[in-house]
C-alpha cells in the first residue's frame, strides 16, 4: 500500500498555497502537484492508496473525490483520504510527518502488505516504483530511500546522504547548512511494515519533531538496515516559488525535459468539461501551454494557462503562469509573473515591469527573484502598474490600493480583510 502525506502548509510558495494545501496547487495549466504522485501510483499498479491531509483540505479533497479519474474509485482498496481527528486519548493535530503515519498506524497494520509505501505528495516527478521495490527486496532492507542527485549549492535544502557501491546508507544529515554532500532524499520511502511500527513507536515516546528526515531515518541508519535507491529520471522539488515558475516554464521547453504526452505514463487528473480553446485571428502564440477553455485575442509568449483564461485584444501574457478563469484586460501586459486562479487585471494594468534585484520586503525569503505573484481572485486596477517581487494578496480589491498607481519592486498590497489575520504587514499604498 501507499501512503501520500498531503496535509503540508508550502509556506515558501506564499500566497499560492495560502488558501490550499501545497499538494493542491495548480500545476502545468491542468494537473494539481498531487497528480503527479498518484499517476505514478497507478502506473506503478499501486491501487491501494491513502492520504494523509491536514492543512485547508478542501480543495484538495474536492479534487480526489473518489479517485475516479485514476481508477481509484474500488470497492477493495482504491483511495483514501485520512485527517486527523479528536476524541481518543493518542489522537491530535499531525505534528509532523512521521506522527502523521503514526496516527494512522492502525489503519496500516491491519492490512496484508507486508511492505508499506510512504511518498510526499508536493513533488513533480515520473518514477516507476516497482523497480524501487524490487531493489529494497534485493538488498533484503529494512527501509529504503528514495535519492536524487542536486547541485551541491540546493542540497542544503533536502536530507544529504553519503551511501556505499551497493547503496547502503553511511550517513544522513537533515537540511545541514554545510552540505557534504549532493545526494538528497526525495521524501519517498518504503518500510518492512514492523519495523516502521517499532520505530514509529519509539519516535512517538520521544521529544523529537517527529519527522522522518529529521528524526526516523537518522536513527535507524545506525542500528537497521537503510538503503539508498538511486533515481535517474525527472524529479523537481516545486517548494519555493522560483522552483515552481522554473519547473512550469520547462514543460514549454522544446523539448520539454518532462514529457506530459508520454502514452506510456498518462499523468492523471480530474478535467472540467469546457470547450476547446479559442485562438483568435489576430492573436499570437508561442512555445506555450494552452488548456481548454481558453481565448487567446492577444499575445502569449513561453507561458502556461490553465482552462478558461481569457487574454483580451493587445493583451500580453510573456513568461507567466496564469491559472483558472483569470481575465488579462485589454492592452495588459503580464509578465515573468504568477496570476492564481479568477483574477482581473484591468485593462492597461502591468504586472512585472523594472528591475528584478529588490527583494520583497516583507516575505524576502520567498520573493526574491524577480517573479511577481498574485493570489486568488484578486482585483488589478486599471493601468496600475506592479513591479518585480511584489506580492498582490488574494482577494485584494480596488480600495486595497489606496490610489496608488504604482506597487515599486519588493513591495505588496494586502487585502483588509487578511490585515487581521497578519497585523504586521502594510499595504505598498501606505508604506
Amino acid at each position: 500500500m501507499a501512503l501520500i502525506l498531503a496535509g503540508g502548509q508550502g509556506e515558501r510558495l506564499s500566497v499560492l498555497s495560502r488558501e490550499r494545501a501545497k499538494p493542491a496547487v495548480p500545476f502545468g495549466g491542468k494537473y494539481r502537484i498531487i497528480d503527479f504522485t498518484l499517476s505514478n501510483c497507478v502506473n506503478s499498479g499501486i491501487y491501494d492508496v491513502a492520504i494523509l491531509t491536514q492543512y485547508r483540505p478542501h480543495s484538495l479533497n474536492d479534487h480526489i473525490g473518489i479517485g475516479r479519474p485514476w481508477d481509484l474509485d474500488r470497492t477493495h482498496r482504491g483511495v483514501r483520504l485520512l485527517q486527523p481527528f479528536l476524541g481518543r486519548r493518542d489522537s491530535d493535530w499531525y505534528r509532523g510527518t512521521a506522527d502523521a503515519v503514526n496516527q494512522n498506524l492502525t489503519f496500516i497494520t491491519t492490512h496484508r502488505d507486508e511492505v508499506v509505501l510512504i511518498l510526499s505528495g508536493d513533488h513533480v516527478y515520473r518514477m516507476d516504483y516497482r523497480r524501487m521495490l524490487e531493489f529494497h527486496e534485493d538488498r533484503g532492507a529494512d527501509v529504503t530511500v528514495g535519492v536524487f542527485e542536486v547541485p551541491i549549492e540546493d542540497a542544503g535544502r533536502y536530507g544529504t546522504l553519503f551511501a556505499d557501491e551497493r547503496g547502503r546508507v553511511l550517513s544522513f544529515d537533515e537540511k545541514p547548512k554545510n552540505p557534504r554532500s549532493n545526494l538528497v532524499s526525495m521524501g519517498i520511502y518504503i518500510f518492512e511494515k514492523d519495523i516502521l511500527a517499532e520505530r514509529l513507536a519509539e519516535d512517538a515516546a520521544a521529544r523529537t519533531a517527529h519527522d522522518f528526515g529529521r528524526d526516523i531515518i537518522p536513527s535507524m541508519v545506525n542500528r537497521d538496515r537503510v538503503y539508498a535507491y538511486r533515481f535517474q529520471g525527472y524529479w523537481r522539488d516545486v517548494g519555493t516559488i522560483e522552483s515552481y515558475w522554473d519547473a512550469n516554464m520547462e514543460l514549454v521547453e522544446d523539448p520539454p525535459e518532462f514529457d506530459l504526452y508520454d502514452p506510456e505514463w498518462v499523468i492523471h487528473t480530474r478535467s472540467e468539461e469546457r470547450p476547446p480553446a479559442r485562438v483568435l485571428s489576430e492573436a499570437r502564440v508561442s512555445r506555450s501551454l494552452i488548456s481548454h477553455g481558453c481565448t487567446i485575442y492577444g499575445q502569449v509568449e513561453h507561458s502556461v494557462l490553465s482552462p478558461g483564461v481569457i487574454i483580451e485584444p493587445g493583451a500580453i501574457v510573456r513568461d507567466s503562469i496564469v491559472m483558472t478563469d483569470t481575465v488579462v484586460g485589454t492592452g495588459a501586459v503580464v509578465d515573468r509573473s504568477i496570476i492564481d486562479k479568477e483574477v482581473r487585471v484591468e485593462r492597461g494594468a502591468i504586472v512585472g515591469f523594472g528591475e528584478a534585484n529588490v527583494i520583497n520586503r516583507l516575505e524576502p525569503q520567498r520573493l526574491n527573484a524577480g517573479i511577481t505573484i498574485v493570489g486568488k481572485r484578486a482585483e488589478i486596477p486599471v493601468g496600475v502598474r506592479i513591479g518585480r517581487n511584489c506580492m498582490i494578496d488574494a482577494r485584494a480589491r480596488l480600495s486595497d490600493y489606496g490610489g496608488s498607481a504604482v506597487v515599486p519592486s519588493g513591495e505588496s498590497i494586502i487585502a483588509r480583510s487578511t490585515e487581521t489575520q497578519i497585523p504586521a504587514r502594510r499595504t505598498a499604498a501606505r508604506a
